[in-house]
């Protein structure tokens, strides 16, 4: 199994960017907001006043599903200062761990939520109540990563004292109850017990994760069935994790096979959008089924969160690069899509915007002709996809490095560094894209030579050792590469070839090296299962959108992938992604969809062939 080395990773620019927006927003959100229902449940406010920038939404004081909000504001939190050391977080982490075990302590020293326990009594019973589990779970999971990132011991205890309460409540269960239970939206409930099995190997926390096994998904992916089409996709991948970390924590097959299965069905059986996500309103679509399913609501963010999450745990176990160029490609079409957009500050050349646009996230990602994004608000909102919004742009250290003993897997080309111990020997890694634009106010060799948009991606790595030591670097090859990857050593290109899982090894003595990594790419098509003739444009990852309100049919001679040229491709020392057609009707302008903030756009397109 491969090893993260999300410990010791430092992100910078673009992931760099995203999490300090993140870490923003945690900021601008008050203890007082985030505690009130835990108080209120606790007996520790009566509110006679409307408290400033109370939470609305789905964590208003009305909601059934209220203080869901606290468990992944910490859990975000705690990832961040794992990385960054951040003592203002750090503070406000102890603090509202330090709260919640006030609330625990009232409620009779195991009860630790937002939300009353006659809640779970009623689904027990068959009344329906809006996803309490869902709701203990996110406290939890906050707890517990509150402990594993923040090293906050009291965070730990109050979650092993919850946990005394569900196995009470679980002590007389029956199947029928469970399932019905189930039905309710659980969460990742059993992923949060295994993942606390695995801290405290308490034999009572693997009777908690087996409890709360999805049975009845588990048992048509062991049938051969699909339980997932037309199924509320979210809800199922979540109780997928579960089985993930339970193989991890318990050695038993039978989960990597559930999971294993789980991938086959969602991702390479039933095909994937341009983006490389799923859902249509918030299901799967059918197999091979998609133009139909194009809509306003395509792709719920939790949705891709969730399912990256899950390629991470398929990536450790296997090294394939399936997993990881599955990530990427949700990471700019999916969480960088729809997760904390900016404009760019610039209105037209020259002219500074001080009061930018933004958007917090969009709960979907419209692919139908003439689309808008949607964006929540600060504290109006709350959806389930606001929440997974504070921990999607806290997590991705854990996706970037790998080791497994010698070798140190570059599993993803994001500027960043990272510090490894190979052969007892300190190494530290940098890399960082290049744009090959140099200074606009020197006399720069660069400028008189890279005269247009590069066609490919270039990185440089830095490799820098306390002593030479020989272990092996793996750099991916991406899947949308449209050239052989080049790679050179200290102005060296080295020969290599692309082994089994997709990468490039590259074995040698190490010290003081600077390795550049070539990634060609161009413009390629991506057609909808069912209808060959409609298409999305992207340009190596990154899928491009459309400037129009309507679907038109572009017109080409020899492929489709050459309608598309540069356009206003440069400012300043900046390369821009833009793109038009040509020789269409009315040409029109293309890019990436990670930018699109509140213009009107469109994804696919029918394509005719002249003749």
């Amino acid at each position: 199994m491969l090893k993260s080395l999300y410990k010791n990773v430092r992100l910078s620019g673009q992931l760099e960017v995203r999490r300090n927006r993140n870490r923003n927003y945690l900021m601008e959100l008050t203890n007082e907001n985030l505690l009130l229902p835990y108080y209120l449940e606790a007996g520790l406010r009566a509110i006679t006043y409307l408290p400033e920038n109370l939470h609305n939404g789905w964590d208003s004081p009305l909601s059934q599903i209220r203080g869901t909000v606290l468990g992944h504001w910490l859990s975000s939190a705690s990832q961040i200062f794992a990385e960054t050391g951040d003592v203002e977080l750090k503070a406000r982490i102890d603090y509202i761990v330090s709260e919640l075990a006030k609330c625990q302590k009232e409620n009779g020293g195991e009860w630790c939520f937002s939300i009353p326990e006659k809640y779970l009594y009623w689904i027990k019973r068959g009344k329906h109540v809006w996803a309490p589990h869902y709701v203990c779970h996110k406290t939890m999971m906050g707890l517990l990563d509150a402990y594993r990132f923040a090293g906050n011991e009291q965070a730990l205890e109050i979650v092993k004292n919850a946990a005394k309460f569900f196995l009470r409540f679980t002590d007389d269960i029956t199947p029928e109850q469970m399932k019905r239970m189930m039905w309710e939206e659980t969460g990742g409930i059993m992923e949060l017990f295994a993942d606390l099995y695995a801290i405290t190997k308490d034999p009572d926390h693997l009777v908690l994760v087996k409890r709360y096994e999805r049975k009845e998904m588990y048992e048509l992916l062991e049938a051969g069935e699909d339980p997932l089409t037309n199924m509320h996709a979210n809800a199922t991948v979540p109780e997928i994790h579960g089985a993930a970390r339970a193989y991890e924590v318990t050695g038993d097959e039978r989960y990597r096979w559930l999971v294993e299965r789980y991938w086959d069905l969602a991702v390479r059986k039933r095909g994937t959008f341009a983006t490389g996500s799923q859902t249509s309103g918030e299901i799967y679509t059918p197999i091979g089924r998609e133009a139909s399913r194009l809509s306003k609501t395509n792709q719920e963010h939790c949705f891709v969160y969730n399912m990256m999450r899950l390629a991470n745990y398929l990536f450790s176990w296997t090294g394939q690069k399936e997993y990881a160029d599955y990530w990427e490609r949700n990471l700019y079409n999916g969480l960088m899509a729809q997760g904390y957009w900016e404009e760019s500050g610039f209105e037209q050349i020259g002219v500074y915007t001080a009061h930018r646009k933004k958007g917090y996230v969009a709960y979907h990602l419209p692919l139908h002709a003439g689309a808008r994004k949607v964006w929540g608000s600060a504290t109006g909102d709350f959806w389930c996809c606001h929440c997974t919004l504070m921990q999607a742009n806290a997590f991705y250290p854990q996706s970037l490095y790998y080791q497994n003993g010698n070798e140190i897997i570059v599993a993803q080309y994001q500027d960043s560094s990272v510090n490894f111990d190979v052969n007892g020997v300190k190494v530290f890694l940098k890399q960082y894209y290049d744009p090959e634009t140099g200074e606009i106010v020197r006399i720069d060799k660069v400028n008189r030579e890279v005269l247009s948009h590069p066609s490919y991606k270039k990185m440089n790595i830095e490799v820098n050792c306390e002593k030479s030591t020989v272990f092996s670097l793996a750099f991916r090859c991406p899947w949308w590469l449209s050239d052989k990857m080049k790679i050179i050593i200290n102005g060296q290109p080295v020969d290599f070839s692309e082994n089994e899982r997709g990468f490039a090894v590259i074995e040698r003595e190490w010290n003081r090296d600077k390795v550049e990594i070539i990634l060609p790419k161009g413009i390629s098509i991506w057609p909808l299962a069912d209808r060959k003739d409609t298409v999305a444009f992207l340009d190596g990852p990154v899928v491009l959108a459309g400037l129009v309100d309507e679907e038109r049919t572009i017109y080409y001679t020899n492929k489709p992938e050459e309608v598309l040229e540069r356009y206003d491709e440069r400012i300043w020392s900046i390369w821009q992604e833009n793109w038009k057609t040509v020789n269409q009707p009315v040409n029109f302008i293309f890019k990436p969809l990670y930018e699109i903030g509140y213009e009107t756009y469109t994804t696919y397109f029918p394509i005719k062939k002249i003749t």
